[in-house]
Protein backbone atom coordinates (compact mmCIF):
# COMPACT_ATOMS: atom_id res chain seq x y z
CA UNK A 1 0.00 0.00 0.00
CA UNK A 2 2.84 2.41 0.85
CA UNK A 3 4.58 1.84 -2.47
CA UNK A 4 1.27 2.53 -4.23
CA UNK A 5 1.01 5.86 -2.40
CA UNK A 6 4.60 6.73 -3.32
CA UNK A 7 4.20 5.85 -6.99
CA UNK A 8 0.81 7.56 -7.23
CA UNK A 9 2.05 10.78 -5.64
CA UNK A 10 5.18 10.89 -7.79
CA UNK A 11 3.36 9.97 -11.02
CA UNK A 12 0.67 12.55 -10.41
CA UNK A 13 3.26 15.23 -9.72
CA UNK A 14 5.38 14.44 -12.75
CA UNK A 15 2.42 14.00 -15.13
CA UNK A 16 0.47 17.08 -14.18
CA UNK A 17 3.12 19.58 -13.00
CA UNK A 18 0.20 21.29 -11.28
CA UNK A 19 -0.44 21.61 -7.60
CA UNK A 20 -2.64 23.29 -5.00
CA UNK A 21 -1.28 26.46 -3.35
CA UNK A 22 -1.21 24.53 -0.04
CA UNK A 23 -0.32 21.01 -1.21
CA UNK A 24 0.49 19.70 2.26
CA UNK A 25 -3.22 19.37 3.08
CA UNK A 26 -3.44 15.95 1.37
CA UNK A 27 -6.01 16.98 -1.25
CA UNK A 28 -5.52 16.73 -4.99
CA UNK A 29 -8.93 18.31 -5.70
CA UNK A 30 -7.50 21.55 -7.09
CA UNK A 31 -5.25 19.79 -9.60
CA UNK A 32 -8.12 20.05 -12.07
CA UNK A 33 -7.70 23.85 -11.99
CA UNK A 34 -4.49 23.35 -13.99
CA UNK A 35 -2.78 26.11 -12.03
CA UNK A 36 0.78 25.70 -13.22
CA UNK A 37 3.46 26.02 -10.58
CA UNK A 38 7.06 24.93 -10.48
CA UNK A 39 8.46 23.00 -7.53
CA UNK A 40 11.12 25.71 -7.12
CA UNK A 41 8.40 28.23 -6.22
CA UNK A 42 8.13 26.59 -2.77
CA UNK A 43 11.57 27.82 -1.78
CA UNK A 44 13.39 31.08 -1.22
CA UNK A 45 15.92 31.54 -4.01
CA UNK A 46 18.71 32.61 -1.65
CA UNK A 47 18.65 29.73 0.85
CA UNK A 48 21.33 27.08 0.21
CA UNK A 49 19.06 24.30 1.54
CA UNK A 50 15.29 24.35 1.93
CA UNK A 51 12.72 21.66 2.79
CA UNK A 52 8.98 22.26 2.60
CA UNK A 53 6.01 19.89 3.09
CA UNK A 54 4.54 19.02 -0.30
CA UNK A 55 1.92 16.34 0.37
CA UNK A 56 0.68 14.49 3.43
CA UNK A 57 -1.45 11.40 2.99
CA UNK A 58 -2.81 8.85 5.45
CA UNK A 59 0.21 6.57 4.95
CA UNK A 60 3.11 8.85 4.11
CA UNK A 61 4.49 12.26 3.26
CA UNK A 62 6.32 13.98 0.43
CA UNK A 63 8.63 16.95 0.99
CA UNK A 64 10.01 19.30 -1.68
CA UNK A 65 13.73 19.91 -1.19
CA UNK A 66 15.92 22.54 -2.77
CA UNK A 67 19.69 22.27 -2.54
CA UNK A 68 21.64 25.02 -4.26
CA UNK A 69 25.06 24.47 -5.87
CA UNK A 70 27.55 23.74 -3.05
CA UNK A 71 24.70 23.63 -0.51
CA UNK A 72 24.85 20.82 2.05
CA UNK A 73 21.95 19.00 3.66
CA UNK A 74 24.01 18.13 6.72
CA UNK A 75 24.38 14.70 8.29
CA UNK A 76 21.15 13.33 9.72
CA UNK A 77 19.21 10.10 10.31
CA UNK A 78 15.69 9.20 9.24
CA UNK A 79 13.58 6.90 11.39
CA UNK A 80 11.74 5.38 8.42
CA UNK A 81 12.70 4.15 4.98
CA UNK A 82 12.56 6.95 2.40
CA UNK A 83 13.01 7.60 -1.29
CA UNK A 84 14.93 10.65 -2.56
CA UNK A 85 14.05 11.60 -6.16
CA UNK A 86 15.99 14.21 -8.13
CA UNK A 87 13.54 16.25 -10.20
CA UNK A 88 16.08 18.77 -11.55
CA UNK A 89 19.76 19.52 -11.13
CA UNK A 90 22.50 17.33 -9.66
CA UNK A 91 23.34 16.26 -6.11
CA UNK A 92 25.58 13.70 -4.43
CA UNK A 93 23.99 11.46 -1.79
CA UNK A 94 26.33 9.76 0.72
CA UNK A 95 25.88 7.68 3.85
CA UNK A 96 27.99 6.49 6.76
CA UNK A 97 28.33 3.03 5.20
CA UNK A 98 30.46 4.50 2.40
CA UNK A 99 27.66 4.48 -0.19
CA UNK A 100 27.88 7.41 -2.61
CA UNK A 101 25.59 8.13 -5.57
CA UNK A 102 25.24 11.09 -7.91
CA UNK A 103 21.61 11.90 -8.71
CA UNK A 104 20.48 13.87 -11.76
CA UNK A 105 17.07 14.43 -13.35
CA UNK A 106 14.88 11.38 -12.71
CA UNK A 107 17.39 9.47 -10.57
CA UNK A 108 16.46 8.22 -7.11
CA UNK A 109 18.02 6.54 -4.09
CA UNK A 110 16.43 4.49 -1.32
CA UNK A 111 17.40 5.85 2.10
CA UNK A 112 17.82 3.29 4.85
CA UNK A 113 16.37 4.09 8.28
CA UNK A 114 18.80 4.69 11.14
CA UNK A 115 21.75 5.28 8.78
CA UNK A 116 23.51 8.66 8.88
CA UNK A 117 23.41 10.37 5.47
CA UNK A 118 23.88 13.76 3.80
CA UNK A 119 23.34 15.41 0.40
CA UNK A 120 25.53 17.99 -1.37
CA UNK A 121 24.43 20.15 -4.29
CA UNK A 122 26.59 19.93 -7.41
CA UNK A 123 24.12 22.17 -9.30
CA UNK A 124 21.04 24.05 -8.12
CA UNK A 125 18.65 21.12 -7.55
CA UNK A 126 15.02 20.27 -6.82
CA UNK A 127 14.20 16.96 -5.14
CA UNK A 128 11.28 15.05 -3.65
CA UNK A 129 11.69 13.15 -0.40
CA UNK A 130 9.05 10.44 -0.07
CA UNK A 131 8.47 8.78 3.30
Amino acid sequence: MKITLVLSAFSLFMASCAMHKNPSNGSFNNLNNRTMTNISSFHEATKPVSAKPFFKGPEGTVAALQIKKDGLLDKHITKVEALLVCVAGEVVFENEKGFKQTLTNGDFVKIEPQVMHWVKGVQDSQLLLIK
